[in-house]
């Protein structure tokens, strides 16, 4: 549909657990063409991908997936979603459901390591070594590049996931089902901020004390993500964050809970310009799974 003049065009693909964006571009992330839909069941969700990408003649697709998933093509259950809180995905296998039904290569990452490669590639982390994305949504996750290099291992990153401390005066029990108010997730989610104050987060005022809370939780895992990777720029995507001063608060915290341990100068002297918005918006994980068509 696309093919001319020398260029080659891509799929790509952000599947989180509200919707799935997919869209077709070209190797310098622009962006010719996309559709977006309702994460529904895989029967349904599938059917509607792959009538996108049919007779687009494009090179190769890229997935950048909500999980937890399986990324070692060694094992039985590579391209799969696993323990996933959605029941009706659990154990299915997107990366084969696509390869089998397209017959082209499909590159395969968590949602929020397709953000921070999309914001490394071609946004706020770009020409950094060593970067972080972190989403505040109805879930909590975090990518990270390292090095240059994305971090995968045992399973893949699950910043969202990590134990944060309980703010004082903080009585919610928690939204995680698996970790309950210990986790990041549990306690600074959407959902979790709209269960503990019983109203839409879009609804809660600019000064009430829930963001005060929330700018708690999200400082202590920064905190402790800046100690243990040491990244050059945090990034911090999602609806909640551009709420209000919440992501100055954020900032405050952070350099407060350091209190001058790490000794540089983007901490005590530029905390605006290390952790940011993205600037690819809300595109940053659907051209981050574009990229992974071409990634070296």
């Amino acid at each position: 549909m696309f093919k001319g003049d020398g260029f080659m065009f891509f799929g790509a693909i952000e599947a989180s657990g509200a919707k799935f964006v997919c869209c077709i571009g070209t190797e310098k992330g622009e962006i010719m063409e996309r559709v977006s839909f309702e994460t529904e069941t895989p029967e349904i969700t599938m059917e509607k991908v792959i009538s996108f990408f049919k007779n687009k003649k494009i090179e190769a697709i890229g997935i950048g997936c909500f999980g937890p998933i399986d990324l070692h093509k060694d094992s039985e259950t590579y391209g799969y979603i696993t323990s996933t809180p959605k029941t009706f995905w659990r154990n299915f296998n997107i990366v084969s459901e696509i390869e089998k039904t397209l017959n082209i290569p499909v590159y395969f990452d968590t949602i929020v390591n397709t953000a921070v490669y999309g914001e490394h590639i071609w946004g706020a982390g770009k020409n950094i070594s060593n970067t972080i994305y972190l989403t505040i949504g109805k879930g909590v996750g975090g990518g990270a590049i390292v090095e240059g290099k994305l971090v995968h291992g045992m399973l893949h990153p699950e910043m969202g996931h990590i134990f944060v401390n309980r703010h004082p005066r903080d009585k919610f029990v928690g939204n995680c089902p698996f970790h309950g108010g210990n986790c990041l997730e549990g306690m600074a989610s959407e959902m979790a901020l709209e269960r503990r104050w019983g109203v839409e987060f879009k609804d809660i005022p600019e000064n009430h004390p829930a963001w005060d809370m929330e700018a708690f939780y999200i400082a202590h895992a920064l905190v402790n993500y800046i100690l243990v990777l040491s990244p050059e720029k945090i990034i911090i995507g999602g609806d909640i964050i551009k709420r209000g001063n919440l992501l100055t608060l954020i900032k405050e915290r952070v350099v407060k809970l350091l209190n001058n341990y790490v000794q540089n100068d983007k901490i005590l002297k530029n905390i605006d310009d290390y952790i940011v918005l993205p600037k690819l918006k809300d595109d940053s994980a659907l051209l981050g799974a574009l990229a992974l068509c071409f990634k070296k």
